[in-house]
């Protein structure tokens, strides 16, 4: 960056022009139609008589009435049948049911601008038209991603062919590993050290890039054996560390890992194949967590709740690599390094180095390949402070594209679906205004006396029931269960006020912040309320449980019209409802739950034989087998419903050894209890060798296919697990005695 960005001192772009100067005509415009212009309000007197008697056209399914009703559920029968018929989208049925789809979105769009919109008054008709140009914002990126789904690629039989070569040798370039890390413990960075090391491939070199030029850090990659690499400054962050360490390598082919980021031992075999073919420059793959986000595990929902990056790594990143606009991820992927050397290296424009780097090599005419395989696992975030500063690190990121070189919009050489994706992709981001405006809009009728909708419960069955019911029904099918409608509300909602502060933030000064690195390793013995987070949050639910109180009471007076009471009381009355809800949800996920340890316990189960030592140095072998395993300790439930002997049941050392993996652990004996009528042994392991830790790191991380994905809950689950957390929230339930196990890991 310059030191004018540095600075927060820029010249205007385009689209800061754009965004500022569209609100300010709308502003201009509505403060003419409240002071009484002549001609303004003459304007809106005939659209507002439009809306009212709209086109012939644009009503004939009222006119056909229960026909069109019931193809409108006949429609509704065809994609559900195809979705029963094809469980997992295939290009015939998700071709299908996008067009379906697609007809029902655009059919919605022309009832809601022709009958819907209230202009018989200003203050409605500001309403209104601010609530039709929020959803055609949430639209717009809708309609371009249904496009898209039409051209969804899959690699992995491509990589099952192209890995053969790999695995003889007949390809075998050399490659450098490199691991950038700042201020990240030392114990996160000795399991990525070590699973880089593991990964089955000859010619490869790890290098360890410190940014924080630790002498703790420089002795580890002196034990592990490793290079190590440091500069003497942090200028442009990560992109500038590795920058300055990529001349000091020489490998033809470049694997990037952050510093949490475990590959699996086959990481390299199945991604190094695709660079056979010359143009390709960059091969990206999932990013997946051995730990769940703060999201999920503040609700207890840990082993319920799919990761957040889940729809973007398994829809997303697939409808991208269509389009030929992978997005780079920053970790987990590997880069040719003559296509990183023609355009001059990682971008230090921005702060996400990584999506621009991918739109640089994309444009030079590259091409960027998504494998859809979890070949590495990270630390997500751990507490939700932490998860916003990285959400709101990859937004600002993201926006920066509107004042850099790199912005796919206008950079040279793209082609125009290249363009279409990375515009979703920036647009997206705006969607938080979005659902701030969904938050606020239903206080308007309260308060205001404002009806932003105007529809009748005919027009509603007709227009909006088909098009809500296909589009919930169809949600998590397309982004293959990744996640339902609710649940991705819910996510959106939690952060909605610090992202669309964001947005605006950007608009006016785009480098005003600087790279703020997620911190990881943390722990925590006590529950924490995010004050920061929640008062926004706060404010509205007040207004809106007052709001839902105001709309009761109307609600119940027009009810014997009708009419008015579909017109936009009852619609507010139940908007208010579902937000109440959503909202008292959120207020729960900012209630951080207790993480008293950093390290994560792996639901593996292998046969153990425990060699046990009572203080007396009597020694007893017994069977069992492990049921929770981690870094720091096991537990072990023995095969035997005998009681352990006398002396052995807690402090005693005990040899731990894991027949099929041949690995000994030492360690102590810290917990026995009974359950299911075993005897279940808890034990802390004590300081291991080198050679005990390499170990362990690949049975726990290392494991091809380990890392698997899980479906969301469908919408009606979706709905009993909010009701559920609000009404028995987690600080409720019963504390555990054993920290629950993440069971990301099958054994």
């Amino acid at each position: 960056m310059t030191s004018a960005q540095l600075s927060g001192g820029f010249r205007p772009k385009l689209a800061t022009l754009l965004m500022f100067g569209t609100l300010a005509i709308a502003a201009l415009i509505a403060s003419a139609w409240f002071a009484g212009n002549g001609v303004i309000s003459t304007i809106f007197e005939q659209l507002d008589h439009l809306q009212q008697h709209p086109p012939v056209w644009a009503m004939t399914p009222m006119a056909v009435g229960q026909y069109f009703l019931f193809w409108a559920a006949a429609l509704m029968v065809l994609v559900w049948g195809i979705m029963h018929l094809s469980p997992v989208p295939q290009p015939w049925s998700r071709t299908v049911v996008v067009l379906i789809l697609g007809v029902l979105t655009l059919r919605y769009l022309f009832w809601r601008s022709t009958s819907t919109l209230n202009l018989s008054t200003p203050l409605d008709g500001v309403f209104s038209l601010g609530l039709f140009a929020l959803e055609l914002l949430i639209l717009f990126s809708g309609i371009v991603q249904l496009f898209l789904l039409l051209r969804v690629r899959d690699r992995r039989k491509a990589a099952d062919q192209l890995a053969q070569s790999v695995a003889s040798g007949e390809y075998a370039p050399t490659v450098d590993v490199l691991i950038a890390t700042y201020d990240e413990p030392e114990f996160i960075l000795r399991r990525t050290v070590i699973g880089c090391q593991a990964m089955e491939y000859g010619p490869k070199t790890i290098y360890l890039l410190d940014d924080t030029r630790r002498p703790a850090i420089k002795a580890l990659a002196a034990e592990l054996g490793c290079e190590y690499i440091t500069r003497p400054d942090n200028q442009h962050a990560k992109a500038g560390n590795l920058n300055h360490a990529i001349p000091k390598t020489q490998g033809e082919l470049l694997a990037l890992f952050d510093a949490d980021f475990v590959p699996t031992t086959n990481f390299l075999t199945r991604t190094l194949g695709f660079f056979q073919d010359p143009q390709v420059a960059l091969v990206q793959t999932p990013q997946s967590f051995y730990n769940p986000d703060p999201i999920a595990r503040n609700l207890g929902l840990e082993d319920v709740l799919t990761p957040e990056e889940e729809v973007f790594y398994r829809q997303i990143q697939r409808v991208r690599d269509g389009a030929g606009a992978v997005v780079c991820a920053g970790t987990s992927f590997v880069l040719r390094r003559s296509a990183l050397a023609a355009i001059g290296g990682f971008v230090t424009e921005a702060v996400s180095e990584d999506f621009f780097t991918g739109i640089q090599l994309a444009a030079k005419g590259y091409r960027l390949v998504y494998l859809n395989e979890k070949l590495s696992a990270g630390l997500a975030a751990e507490n939700i402070a932490s998860h916003a500063l990285q959400r709101v690190r990859w937004e600002q990121g993201t926006l920066q594209a509107f004042f850099i070189k790199s912005n796919p919009v206008t950079i040279p050489g793209l082609t125009p679906i290249q363009r279409l994706a990375y515009f979703e992709g920036l647009i997206h981001w705006f969607s938080s205004i979005a659902r701030v405006g969904f938050l606020v809009m239903p206080l308007a009728y309260a308060f205001l006396g404002v009806i932003p909708l105007r529809a009748t419960e005919a027009e509603l069955l007709y227009f909006f029931v088909p098009f809500y019911l296909v589009q919930l029904s169809v949600f998590s099918w397309l982004n293959y269960r990744s996640r339902s409608a609710l649940l991705s509300d819910v996510y959106s909602l939690v952060l909605a006020f610090p992202l669309a502060l964001t947005v605006f933030q950007v608009m006016v000064r785009p480098f005003s912040k600087g790279f703020k690195v997620t911190p990881k390793g943390t722990a925590s013995d006590r529950y924490h309320f995010n004050w920061a987070l929640a008062w926004p949050l706060m404010v509205v639910f007040a207004l809106t449980a007052l709001s839902l109180w105001i709309n009761l009471g109307q609600c119940l007076i027009t009810m014997a019209n009708p009419v008015a009471h579909w017109r936009g009381v009852g619609i507010g009355w139940i908007w208010s409802s579902y937000n109440l809800l959503m909202l008292g949800l959120a207020l729960l996920i900012l209630l951080d739950a207790p993480r008293p340890s950093p390290y994560d316990w792996f639901d593996i189960q292998r046969i153990a034989q425990l060699r046990l030592t009572n203080a007396e140095g009597d020694a007893v072998s017994m069977w069992g087998r492990t049921t929770m395993i981690s870094e720091v300790g096991a537990v072990v439930e023995l095969t035997k419903s005998n009681v352990l002997p006398a002396g052995y049941e807690t402090t005693s050392t005990v040899d731990l050894e894991l027949v099929d993996e041949q690995l000994t652990l030492p360690g102590t004996i810290t917990q026995t209890q009974v359950e299911s009528g075993l005897p279940t042994l808890t034990i802390e392991f004590a300081a291991m060798t080198l050679p005990q830790q390499r170990q362990l790191v690949q049975l726990l991380f290392c494991r091809p296919g380990q890392w698997q994905s899980r479906c969301s809950p469908n919408e009606f689950q979706s709905l009993w697990l909010i009701v559920k957390s609000v009404f028995r929230p987690r600080f409720l339930a019963k504390p555990q005695l054993q920290p629950k196990p993440v069971i990301v890991s099958r054994g």
